[in-house]
């Protein structure tokens, strides 16, 4: 039953919208109101319009609720949802789901309603009434401030069969429409429920709807086609008229170059479309006759741009073959065809806009004159409806004059900044997967991602939280809890936690790494002083090796009351941080303020002494010896001739001797990793260098490198050079085979092969970044069992060997691996020889209402004044699928006694279009895994979702699926086997929800 839609009653909506406003301060979960200014005189097609933007035709003008929530928000125009003759199931069986994916570019496939017709015409006709309640009741603006566009299609011979003829006539006039005088009728017998709506007000709700239509047709539809369904919405139904004109208009070279040139190079499309569709040199000619047609009635005409960009499925996106792509990417397309018609009409030509639309581009769009704008992808991405409310305060901050042209001066630069605008470049590097491993739990499942992310489970909101008051000392307090080297994290640590930080969906991810040093900067001289060893607890613990995870071993031994030792081969302790990781990426002092921590609480550091036999030194008195001693036998790259320098080998060089080695003028580092970027870096630097090149094997966008570092590489002038593969340095150069890019595997990386091609670059030294191995010959010698890989055997619950009470911990456990991961380690290892946990949690921070204030609003680090002002604080407040729901079938749920409100799935109002799969912080589909009310227990035999339906709500009796088995339930018997918070949530719907229930009465 999931896919299909069922439209509600008049009642029913009107019920909810008042009900959960009163109680709850909400409309269909969108939590702050826009109230337009009165003083607003914009105009379009003779009626009043108090903001210039709304949904597009798609997902959120489907159904009317949705069209409420964007009301709500700050929505005015509203395109709605394409109608043809293909409609209803037949329509929806020809959709292939999920349907939307809109986790950075947006692709869809799907295309005009899934509802029939008449349906359609009658969530239209709903919305309108609401909307004009709303405006009045709620005091949002002028109850005649917002315009309904249809949108109808594909060809004529479909827009004048006898139904999609009728809806063209009840959108023009309702009033002999049993919905419009059903929606009339309930509200006149209902004037009770309202403070400020009158009998008047409603008697006086317009029934002459829409006056305005936009023609889409598919492509490949042939320009007399398309000018006869114009000429007849003009001539015969005397509607002002905008044509949806595609991008294909600009030609396949254009869309290829600037597509490629903006990092979208992997969005594949033929010239098919570009050669079938509309041609420049016809539309022009067709839109002059068109312009002159309307004038000459006393219409208005302008075209939509853009209607759909088809692109090729080619990583399994989508379950189709083509689909349609929009949001950032279809931007410097869709204005520059709208810079190039105005150029081609002198400013004269209407336009309507949508094609990536957002936040930070829809000022500078409505300022040149092209408006109304609609928008999808940005209002599909977290925060959802809520995003209308700051483009609407951004607009009319900056003011709408009455429309007298476009300046097309100003419209042809937004169209040149747009190629080089980062908010519409692709990042160098693919998205990271964003999600956790776990399924989603039917209750309790807000999380945040950055904490779920970090391997040490981080208190960040916290400590972001506090950060933000200048509370640094109390920050950085919440910091060490579980963080023994906050100086060195908060300057090199790969922060996993920012690439699964939900702001990404917005903007970009608050500056978790940042917020940690500012703590660590301005709450240490508090802090230092307060650190102390816990109670001596008898334990005595020996650590080898003074890097990462031996510093974090002793950190949480030392602190839980054991006592520790260091031994560390070198004169200081640091290890590759110190001795290694160039000064320019981190400081000595930074590294000896992480240092300091473990002296403060009387751990025991011999430098200088190395250590060759681990039960010579467990033999010492030592109840558990620790090894972390990292992955420090090189990696090399097999040249037929010539040779190569270890990176670490050259870095360590290059750091004792302040960039004075000896390495010629021509360097090449081969490598994709983040220490290549460091040698990278560093070679530059070095005295006598000249040139530096850099040799990857496939492309920049699959280097294993972050892409912070990698841009700072190519900032520096470092020249890449990729899909190249080593094979011989002689004569002063390295030779290499260019290689390409396959078919991609599925995980997103492409394959690479071989070609018959030879590059040689000049190479003076070449130096070698391609990973550190474990030392499998100390292991071996110390009894220490290893695999076929070389890598030590460990219990991965305690990380111990064979050897009793011998461990392991950072990169000599497992290989390489990160700063926080040798952290984690370390903690993993002082729980099992203490046998207790070494770190606590904290408590959730935050308020709800501070959440929700935040929700919507698009914020960059430059932009905020604190970063913890853009924390959304998900562990506090998701709602993720909440906000992204086009239908708004994710219902958040306040549980009496529960601090955490439930998140419920509604399944009449789902269409499966999957959108809620993409930003569900869960490997997970909440649509298909969240505790879901079913309509009857017809719908939830059609489902497999565990969820329920309600019987006889009075007695709470319903029936159940859980774990795939459907019983009867009764809600508040506390002896019925369905388990408590289950049976809560199910009566919190009962009793504080019923508005959900009507569309079963």
């Amino acid at each position: 039953m999931s896919e299909k839609m069922t439209c509600m009653p008049f009642g029913q909506l009107m019920e909810w919208v008042l009900t959960e406003h009163r109680t709850k301060g909400t409309v269909f979960g969108v939590h702050r109101p826009y109230t337009a200014d009165p003083s607003s005189k914009m105009e379009i097609f003779g009626r009043k319009l108090e903001t210039p933007i709304g949904p597009a035709a798609g997902p959120n003008t489907q159904l009317a609720q949705n069209i409420i929530a964007s009301y709500y928000a700050g929505a005015r125009f509203f395109e709605l949802k394409t109608v043809q003759k293909m409609d209803g199931e037949e329509l929806a069986a020809c959709i292939n789901r999920p349907c939307i994916l809109a986790e950075d570019e947006c692709y869809n496939c799907e295309w005009s309603t899934e509802l029939y017709v008449p349906q359609a015409m009658g969530e239209y006709i709903k919305a309108w009434f609401i909307l004009h309640v709303m405006a009045k009741e709620f005091g949002l603006g002028d109850p005649d401030g917002f315009q309904f566009n249809i949108s109808v299609g594909y060809d004529l011979a479909g827009i004048k069969e006898p139904k999609m003829d009728a809806f063209i006539e009840n959108m023009k006039e309702a009033k002999d429409t049993d919905v419009f005088q059903e929606c009339r009728q309930w509200l006149l017998a209902h004037t009770d429920l309202f403070e400020k709506v009158t009998e008047a007000d409603i008697e006086a709700i317009p029934s002459n709807i829409c006056n305005s239509a936009t023609i889409s047709t598919l492509h490949g539809c042939p320009p007399n086609e398309i000018e006869s369904i114009a000429n007849h919405l003009y001539r015969e139904k005397h509607l002002n008229t905008f044509i949806k004109c595609n991008p294909t208009l600009l030609g396949y070279e254009f869309a290829r170059k600037t597509l490629d040139d903006m990092g979208y190079d992997y969005i594949a499309f033929g010239d098919f479309h570009f050669l079938d569709d509309l041609q420049y040199e016809d539309a022009v000619p067709m839109l002059r006759r068109l312009q002159a047609l309307a004038d000459e009635l006393g219409l208005s005409f302008g075209v939509k741009i853009t209607n759909t960009f088809p692109v090729d499925v080619r990583r399994n996106e989508l379950p189709s073959e083509e689909m349609y792509m929009s949001g950032k990417s279809l931007f410097p397309l869709s204005i520059a065809l709208a810079a190039k018609l105005s150029r081609d009409f002198d400013g004269k030509l209407r336009i309507a806009y949508s094609g990536g639309a957002d936040y930070y581009n829809i000022d500078r769009i409505t300022g040149c004159g092209v408006w109304p704008v609609t928008v999808a992808t940005t209002i599909l991405k977290p925060g959802g409806y809520q995003r209308f409310s700051q483009m609407a305060d951004k607009i009319m901050k900056q003011g709408m004059k009455e429309w007298k042209g476009i300046d097309v001066e100003a419209l042809e630069q937004l169209a040149a900044d747009a190629r080089t605008d980062k908010h519409h470049l692709k990042n160098i590097k693919p998205l990271p997967n964003r999600k956790s491993d776990q399924e989603v739990p039917l209750l309790n499942c807000f999380t945040a991602p950055c904490q779920e992310g970090c391997p040490i489970h981080q208190d960040i909101p916290n400590y972001v939280e506090l950060a933000g008051e200048g509370r640094y000392a109390d920050a950085l307090r919440i910091i060490l809890e579980k963080n023994a080297l906050p100086f060195i994290t908060g300057t090199l640590c790969a922060h996993n936690c920012m690439y699964k930080c939900t702001r990404n969906f917005y903007e970009e991810s608050v500056n978790i790494r940042g917020t940690k040093l500012l703590a660590a900067q301005n709450g240490y001289d508090t802090v230092i002083g307060e650190i102390r060893a816990g109670e001596k607890n008898g334990k005595k613990a020996a650590v080898v090796g003074g890097g990462p995870a031996g510093i974090a071993s002793a950190y949480f031994l030392a602190r839980a009351g054991a006592s520790v030792t260091v031994f560390e081969k070198e004169a200081k302790l640091g290890g590759v941080i110190r001795y290694v990781i160039p000064g320019f990426r981190i400081s000595d002092e930074a590294i000896d303020k992480d240092i300091s921590f473990i002296e403060q609480m009387g751990v025991e550091i011999k430098t200088n002494t190395e250590i060759t036999s681990v039960g010579e030194l467990k033999s010492k008195g030592y109840d558990a010896v620790i090894l972390a001693a990292g992955a420090n036998v090189p990696g090399a790259v097999r040249l037929t001739k010539g040779e190569t320098v270890n990176a670490l080998k050259f870095l360590a060089e290059y750091k004792a001797n302040n960039g004075n080695v000896d390495l010629g003028k021509n360097v090449v580092v081969v490598g994709g990793g983040n220490t290549a970027m460091d040698t990278a870096r560093a070679a530059k630097r070095t005295k006598g260098v000249e040139h530096v090149s850099l040799v990857y094997r496939r492309t920049k966008r699959y280097m294993p490198a972050a892409e912070e570092e990698l841009l700072e590489v190519l900032e520096e002038g470092i020249e890449l050079r990729e899909l190249l593969t080593p094979f011989s340095h002689e004569d002063g150069k390295l030779f290499c085979r260019k290689m390409q890019l396959g078919e991609m595997d599925a995980s997103g990386r492409a394959s690479v092969t071989e070609t018959d091609e030879i590059v040689a670059i000049p190479a003076d030294t070449v130096i070698a970044a391609v990973g550190e191995k474990v030392p499998v010959q100390f292991y071996e010698r110390n009894g220490i069992h290893v695999n076929e890989r070389g890598r030590a055997k460990l219990n991965p619950a305690t990380l111990e060997t064979n050897l009793p009470g011998i461990y392991l911990a950072g990169d000599g456990a497992g290989g390489a691996a990160t700063i926080v991961e040798a952290i984690r380690d370390a903690q993993i290892v002082a729980k099992a020889i203490l046998g207790m946990d070494v770190v606590r949690n904290q408590d959730v921070s935050g308020s709800n209402e501070e959440c929700f204030a935040k929700k919507g609003i698009l914020a960059e680090s430059r932009e905020a004044d604190k970063e913890s002002d853009r924390c959304l604080n998900c562990s506090r407040v998701c709602e993720n699928c909440v906000d992204v729901c086009p239908n708004r079938a994710n219902i958040s749920i306040r549980v009496p006694g529960m601090e955490m409100n439930q998140i419920i799935h509604v399944d009449y109002m789902c269409n499966e279009c999957g959108n809620c799969r993409s930003f569900c912080p869960y490997v997970s589909a909440p649509y298909k895994d969240k505790f879901t009310l079913f309509a009857n227990e017809a719908d939830m035999a059609e489902s497999q979702n565990d969820g329920f339906a309600v019987i006889d709500a009075a007695s709470k009796t319903c029936k159940v699926r859980f774990l795939g088995t459907i019983t009867d339930c009764k809600a508040d018997d506390p002896s019925d086997k369905l388990y408590e918070g289950l049976r809560r949530l199910i009566c919190a719907v009962i009793d504080d929800y019923g508005y959900l229930l009507k569309i079963t009465q």
